[in-house]
């Protein structure tokens, strides 16, 4: 603690403020990174949950489309076509409309799944982490969207979901029972998966699902170029600063403190000279006011010893 002091009272008034600017420079680097970093991710995170519900409204549109004009053109052929035809199923048009858009430039990361609790297409099966959010939607009718973000070996995926539900009759033909179900699509799939399905019943959750180092990857871009933006900034303010302390107060107080040096050997020659009406000046004015003072008390006493 000392030792601390002794050095303290040691350092010069030039470095005691550039150790103060710079602490004060590194504490607003930190605060300011930290603070912009929760802006930036969460409107890059804000970004991205637009552009999801986009490609989510998207899809239910495509699956709207499948399901009025699409399925009924095509109907006729599942009772007597072999093979199934996977363009009459909504979520088919909806996958694939969806990897159409993947190729574009700005949906490359994302994905597209329709996470249910019984499918037909094991492909579709929700995960243990999904069917919670297919149950969360069961068991809360209002609501209509969750997001959020969860972990994978690979890295984190941030998610958007709303719920899948089977809003038309239509729906029913290849769901209810197996017993109903087109001939083409038992032959497919079989009569395990998919079935026993309800109208209104929310059986699912449509997902859109980013990467996490795609959805704050500009973010972090911008505040690399932003915090650098401020510490050269903050850089050339402290070498401002020093600047003006060099002219305005350093060299104005050196150069007294070598004149009361002089002062203080007898040398009363000598003025001190400062060309602006600061404190600089005002010290200056008063330094000269003792200098006048230390004369004629010097020659005052010199009288008396003669």
């Amino acid at each position: 603690m000392f030792k601390d002091n002794h050095l303290l009272k040691n350092l010069k008034i030039a470095t005691k403020l550039n150790v103060l600017l710079t602490v004060i420079a590194v504490i607003t680097v930190f605060l300011s990174g930290g603070v912009l970093s929760l802006i930036l991710s969460h409107n890059a995170e804000g970004v991205v949950t637009d552009k999801a519900l986009v490609l989510m409204e998207t899809m239910s549109a495509v699956r709207n489309y499948t399901s009025t004009r699409v399925n009924p053109e095509l109907a006729s052929r599942l009772e007597t076509d072999d093979q199934f035809l996977p363009q009459t199923v909504p979520a088919y048009s909806a996958r694939e409309v969806f990897e159409y858009f993947r190729e574009q430039g700005g949906y490359k990361d994302f994905f597209y799944k329709e996470a249910t609790l019984n499918p037909t297409n094991l492909r579709d099966k929700a995960d243990e982490f999904e069917a919670k959010i297919v149950e969360k939607f069961r068991n809360d009718k209002s609501l209509e969207q969750v997001s959020g973000f969860r972990s994978f070996n690979s890295g984190d995926i941030f998610y958007i979901a709303s719920p899948l539900e089977v809003s038309k009759e239509s729906c029913l033909r290849c769901h209810s029972t197996p017993d109903v179900a087109p001939k083409s699509l038992l032959t497919t799939y079989g009569r395990e998966n998919g079935f026993n399905w309800k109208l209104h019943e929310i059986v699912g959750a449509q997902m859109i699902l980013v990467p996490a180092d795609a959805v704050f990857e500009s973010a972090k871009k911008l505040q690399v170029s932003v915090t650098s933006i401020l510490i050269v900034c903050l850089a050339l303010a402290i070498i401002l600063i020093n600047f003006f302390l060099r002219f305005s107060v350093t060299t104005p107080l050196k150069k007294m403190a070598q004149l009361a040096q002089r002062i203080s050997t007898g040398d009363l020659s000598k003025e001190f000279a400062h060309p602006y009406n600061d404190e600089m000046g005002m010290l200056a004015a008063s330094l000269n006011r003792m200098k006048v003072s230390l004369d004629i008390a010097m020659s005052m006493l010199n009288s008396e010893t003669e």
